[in-house]
């Protein structure tokens, strides 16, 4: 049985980590391309302009990103980079400009800097390509992961807390889909190198031990300490238990869902994007797989002890646990019907479930995870 396991080259965190970015861009020369969002740049400008001089390196910068990951822009940046030789590429900001960098680089000396905990990509060896329309293109696959994700914990507590609970939503199906792929002896990401065929089974890994065994503690850390990590991030402290977090949401869950796998939470978070228009506001990518873990744990009939425990959870940090909370003030059978088919199109992630799942299936245990979801917020609310 082949099994395979994927992971950064080196994970750093703590406070003004930033500092040091220049020290991590000397061990491959001295320029680096730098992609950031303009609003993370400008948050952190002096700790870049402090660790370049501090270390004797130089960032270079292109004009071309500007907030999408799209092939053109890729090759553009590309281009740009090899014209001023750099040694290495630098990720700066949200999941677009983390995914340029990783795009840009192709896997090699690559440096990725998230200003939020927001979701579990920083680490891994993919990327998701747009159209430069901002429609969605492809995934990437890359030979390796990042050769370092540095992590400055004083810039994560001063973005706004909404963002470190999203990070907690899409933690939360970490262990569930570890789980699910395990019983179903599915194959994970972490074997598939660039250039091979997922669809074919190219090259492909079952989940180590280990993986799970991260995932696992992923799920053990939201619950025994993401309420006291969101107070302190709320009041821009940095405790041990934000610490604690901050390292489940990017490292325990980057590694749990490459290494471990994905199942029926992300599939239905694809499905409910056939949704956006309809929503009130703008929800994020965790905020989405957090209802969508509680439609997985329905659709596999999980434990009732199980399941309120998730709904506690979600509920004491903020996260959705209905499709209300996910700014749908209402739904017809054909929209549900509509969300269902799009999660179960042939290469979701869904059919990695230790079951057949159908389209009727998912449809319903959307609806019976709302209805449990929103019963169960009003009694919480009601204590």
């Amino acid at each position: 049985m082949r099994k395979a396991f994927i992971c950064p080259t080196k994970y750093v965190q703590g406070e003004d980590e930033l500092k040091n970015l220049g020290y991590f861009v000397k061990t491959f020369g001295d320029k680096a391309m730098l992609i950031a969002d303009p609003f993370a740049y400008d948050l952190v400008k002096d700790k870049l302009e402090a660790t370049q001089k501090e270390f004797g390196v130089t960032f270079i910068r292109s004009t071309d990103f500007q907030g999408e990951c799209s092939r053109d822009v890729v090759a553009k940046i590309q281009k740009f980079a090899k014209d001023n030789a750099c040694a290495c590429t630098i990720g700066l900001g949200g999941g677009k400009a983390i995914d340029t960098a990783k795009c840009v680089a192709a896997g090699v000396n690559l440096i990725i800097c998230p200003t939020i905990a927001a979701t579990d990509a920083p680490t891994s060896h993919s990327a998701v390509l747009y159209h430069d329309d901002h429609s969605f293109d492809d995934y990437a696959y890359f030979k390796q992961s990042p050769s370092v994700v540095l992590i400055d914990t004083k810039v994560i507590v001063n973005a706004p807390v909404r963002f470190l609970v999203s990070g907690m939503g899409d933690a939360l199906s970490t262990y569930f889909e570890a789980r699910a792929n395990q019983q179903a002896f599915k194959n994970v990401n972490a074997g598939l190198p660039c250039g091979a065929d997922r669809a074919k089974g190219e090259r492909l890994g079952y989940g180590t031990f280990t993986a799970y065994t991260l995932a696992e503690q992923c799920y053990i850390n939201l619950i025994t300490d993401g309420l006291k990590a969101k107070v302190a991030c709320e009041n821009k402290c940095i405790t041990q238990a934000f610490e604690k977090i901050v390292e489940t949401n990017i490292l325990l869950s980057g590694l749990g869902f490459e290494s471990g796998g994905l199942a029926a939470a992300h599939a239905i978070n694809d499905g409910l994007t056939v949704m956006e228009k309809k929503m009130t506001r703008r929800m994020f990518h965790g905020e989405q797989v957090s209802f969508g873990t509680i439609t997985q744990l329905v659709l596999e009939n999980s434990p009732r002890e199980e399941l309120e425990e998730v709904l506690e959870f979600c509920c004491s940090v903020g996260l959705p646990v209905c499709l209300k909370d996910l700014a749908i003030e209402s739904v017809s059978e054909e929209e549900l019907q509509a969300i269902a088919e799009k999660a179960c199109i042939p290469e979701e992630s869904i059919h990695n479930m230790p079951f057949p799942v159908t389209v009727d299936m998912v449809k319903d245990a959307i609806k019976t995870a709302d209805k449990i979801g929103s019963e169960f917020k009003a009694k919480y609310e009601a204590k």
